[in-house]
């Protein structure tokens, strides 16, 4: 039987998905499971996605351009003008989700055996992503002490080769929640500029900012525009995860002509998932005041509900619908899979992301998970609950 390729036994499983099998057994014998462990949020898709697929009056289901509607493009330049981003519509193309967004950039920005610095804990996937570019992620650690704030540059100094050609950053960020300030991204500006390394940043995140702090656009950093690359996504903005409509984004001319090679190779963004992210541009800033205002209450319900747990330490994060614990336990992925396979609360127990998965350094978050508040605050009070009472029993309990 012929084998699988190198890369293939190489690709890492998802933390966040790999769980699933012990979730779907326990539900089988009649377990309640909370889903803390994915960010899929519970909140409503915008009525306007919704009915612009439902009455869209397509005669062919025809392919797009391959950079994605033209009218799309043009009218996400006016979204983006709010936070004062200003951008042509070739400056935009439109790709399946955020994930091929940052695929198509690391493979139009790197060769076979480049690095690409990132301060971890970060997004899992991205270790996927570039293990299919054939690009090396260097990590440089942040710490759940200081609230995983933005390593020291000297820190991504000394982390600089040869071999060296960008850094990527998620702000606001998933793991952590983190926000970074506008001082913490000019000394990444002034060090991409000395070094002429590509910025990539993942902003999918831009509408979730809390406690009236300030989000910067790695856009809005003067003297990098040809060195930077926004990806985005509408997967959370608009809680439509399933439409798999995203954007890479740079003033890059030379970058945008080549990244279009592969879009065309692909031929064309979800067509549905266009005319919904296109109506969905004039939904109502009530909408997001709501949706802000909700996550404000779960964030402030489930920091304060975990802090108060014995041997539990987690930051307050300043945006997204993440945050990173620290519990009393030996080993997170045994903890996590020991909470689905030999726990229950009444009936009841709750799904949690091991934080080892969000991290590329070998044995490190082994005694913290990641946590999703996107339920309704009778089910995270719920899975709280569980999760104390899951802290009491479990047998590889730790002193921290």
């Amino acid at each position: 039987m012929p084998t699988i390729s190198n890369k293939a036994n190489t690709m890492p499983s998802s933390p966040i998905r790999k769980l699933v099998p012990f979730a779907e057994l326990a539900k089988k014998q009649g377990v309640k499971i909370y889903h803390l462990n994915i960010g899929q949020p519970d909140i409503e898709t915008p009525i306007s996605f919704l009915n612009a697929v439902k009455n869209a009056d397509l005669k062919v289901l025809e392919y797009s351009h391959s950079a994605g509607n033209e009218s799309y493009r043009k009218k996400l330049c006016s979204y983006y003008q709010e936070y004062n981003i200003l951008l042509d519509h070739n400056d935009i193309m439109i790709t399946c989700g955020g994930s091929e967004a940052i695929e198509i950039a690391l493979k139009t920005c790197f060769n076979l055996g480049d690095e690409i610095i990132i301060p971890e804990p970060f997004y899992a996937n991205y270790n996927g992503f570039c293990k299919s570019a054939d690009v090396s992620v260097k990590p440089i650690r942040s710490f759940i002490e200081t609230g995983f704030a933005l390593p020291a540059i000297s820190e991504f100094e000394k982390a600089i080769t040869p071999k060296t050609k960008g850094i990527m950053i998620c702000n606001p960020g998933n793991p952590t929640g983190y926000l970074y300030s506008k001082s913490e991204l000019e000394a990444l500006r002034d060090l991409v500029q000395k070094h002429d390394l590509f910025l990539l940043s993942d902003e999918v995140y831009r509408e979730f900012c809390y406690d009236d702090k300030e989000y910067i656009s790695v856009m809005h950093l003067q003297g990098i525009e040809n060195n930077v690359i926004l990806l985005d996504s509408i997967s959370k903005r608009y809680s439509a995860c399933g439409a798999r409509i995203g954007a890479m984004i740079t003033k890059n001319k030379m970058v945008m002509a080549a990244a279009l090679k592969f879009a065309q190779a692909r031929l064309s963004p979800p067509s549905y998932g266009q005319i919904g992210a296109e109506a969905a541009l004039s939904t109502p800033k009530s909408y997001f005041e709501d949706v802000k205002k909700e996550y404000v209450t779960r964030r402030n319900f489930v920091i304060e509900a975990l802090n108060k747990m014995e041997g539990v330490f987690c930051p307050k994060p300043s945006g997204a619908f993440y945050c990173i614990a620290k519990l009393p336990i030996d080993n997170a992925d045994k903890f996590c899979q020991w909470l689905l396979e030999s726990f229950n609360y009444n009936m009841q127990t709750v799904m949690l992301a091991p934080a080892t998965g969000f991290y590329s350094t070998p044995n490190a978050g082994i005694n913290e998970v990641r946590i999703a508040y996107v339920l309704n605050l009778n089910d995270l009070k719920n899975a709280m609950d569980c999760l104390n009472e899951a802290l009491k029993k479990y047998p590889g309990k730790t002193n921290l």
